[in-house]
């Protein structure tokens, strides 16, 4: 093994002392970007992502040099990456600023939680072995809030013969391909797509895709707490009436968008503690359990007429409600569905606790075998989601399992605390323009 290393690294020092010292100026790619920024998007808000730290220090250094303005850089060393996200999207974010980005760079560190819908332009200048991540790049301006007729994505592709080497295009587009269970036709990675192969619900949960590649639960926590903040502050009266609403409150809108299915949206509390989400046809098929769907299905103006409900709305209900119980028994068992709280929370302490063996505390052991006999109060899985979006470290999640559990705010222990029917928190019913199912 030692040998190997050496002889590569003998070639690397080989191939530096061949090649000399860089030159940016020949780099055909960074020139190419270049022209993007100031010839083909010159006024435009451009985000642009790459895999490594180290390139997207390079670009911000060489674009700067060249006399790109409004321009700056976010990677995992920045102290607040958010604070960047507003200044490069101050709109979207109701932050108004004085120094207002134009040009981002930043790596994956940006690709989640973040509302950057103020542009409209992305540009993958590198491309992630993770399709994921494609999504989720492209996710930071396909958010509510974007007034652009349509987004345009840049992907650089490697040179010729690293493409042969690696075969990194053909192996993405395989993958998109095979797994192109699609809804809508405006999202291809390809300008050569014959089938325009879309990406919309890769993060369906049954398509089984994600699994083993990253993180694959949506996060819409920060939408809709924007479009509450917003609502509430167009009107303060909302933040009253919301709340007093009693459970299994229903309504029904026209459907605008002709990708829409007419049906119905339920939304209900388990009674495992998990807020769950199904989209139903007319008869009572599943559409979408994609909270990203059921989101963008859901959003309509506060001006928006109410329809007269279905005849079998609380059927269709009823059937949704069926549906989730019978997924949540059958995703994850007890433990409910697998992006849930309960269920990452178990998963990623268990495993940390093998890592620790005898020098695991009594105390989260106990806490540990808690949540696995018993469902979280409500108060714990809000906890726990903030932690789990936020890639709390073990130790840190241990820790406040453990103050929990101390505490008695962790698990729903006692009996005559258990839930055993689900709460049908409200339901919204989708109808076509012509007033039909």
């Amino acid at each position: 093994m030692s040998e190997h290393l050496q002889k590569d690294s003998e070639a690397l020092l080989d191939i530096l002392t061949d090649c000399g010292d860089w030159q940016a100026a020949q780099d055909a790619k960074l020139n190419t970007l270049e022209q993007m920024l100031t010839k083909n998007h010159p006024k435009d808000k451009v985000l642009i992502f790459t895999q490594f730290a180290d390139t997207a220090v390079y670009l911000h250094k060489q674009l700067v040099a060249r006399g790109v303005k409004q321009i700056a850089l976010a990677t995992g060393a920045v102290a607040n990456p958010t604070e960047l996200a507003w200044r490069f999207s101050p709109v979207s974010n109701d932050k108004p600023v004085k120094n207002e980005i134009r040009v981002l760079i930043a790596t994956d560190v940006l690709s989640e939680g973040q509302n950057l819908q103020d542009a409209a332009i992305v540009i993958n200048y590198d491309l992630p072995w993770a399709i994921i991540r494609l999504i989720q790049r492209v996710g930071r301006v396909d958010r509510i809030g974007q007034q652009a007729a349509e987004i345009l994505c840049y992907s650089f592709l490697p040179a010729d013969g690293v493409e042969k080497i690696i075969n990194l295009r053909a192996r993405l587009k395989h993958r998109l391909s095979q797994n192109a269970e699609v809804v809508g036709t405006d999202e291809a990675f390809f300008e050569d797509d014959d089938n325009q192969t879309t990406l919309h619900d890769l993060y369906n949960e049954k398509s089984g895709i994600l699994d083993g590649e990253a993180d694959n639960e949506v996060d819409l926590v920060s939408e809709a707490y924007a479009v509450w903040t917003n609502a509430i502050k167009a009107d303060p009266k909302l933040e009253k009436i919301i709340p007093a609403l009693p459970p299994v409150v229903h309504s029904t809108k026209e459907v605008q968008n002709n990708f829409w299915t007419p049906g119905v949206l339920v939304y209900i509390d388990t009674p495992e503690g998990n807020d769950a989400m199904i989209w139903l046809d007319e008869k009572g098929e599943i559409v979408s359990d994609s909270l990203d769907d059921i989101f963008k299905a859901a959003a309509c103006h506060p001006k928006t007429p109410a329809l007269e409900r279905s005849d079998s709305h609380h059927e269709i209900v009823q059937r949704g409600v069926e549906q989730i119980l019978a997924s949540e028994k059958k995703s994850a068992g007890g433990l409910g569905r697998k992006n849930g709280a309960r269920y990452r929370t178990y998963t990623q302490l268990k495993n940390y606790a093998e890592k620790r063996g005898t020098l695991l505390e009594p105390e989260l052991e106990k806490a540990i075998d808690a949540i696995y006999k018993y469902p979280l109060r409500e108060s714990a899985v809000d906890i726990l989601n903030f932690q789990l979006r936020s890639h709390a470290p073990d130790e840190t999640l241990a820790a406040t399992v453990m103050g929990l559990y101390r505490d008695d705010r962790l698990c729903v222990i006692h009996e005559h605390e258990w839930k055993t029917e689900p709460r049908i928190l409200c339901s919204l019913g989708l109808k076509s323009g012509n007033g039909d199912y």
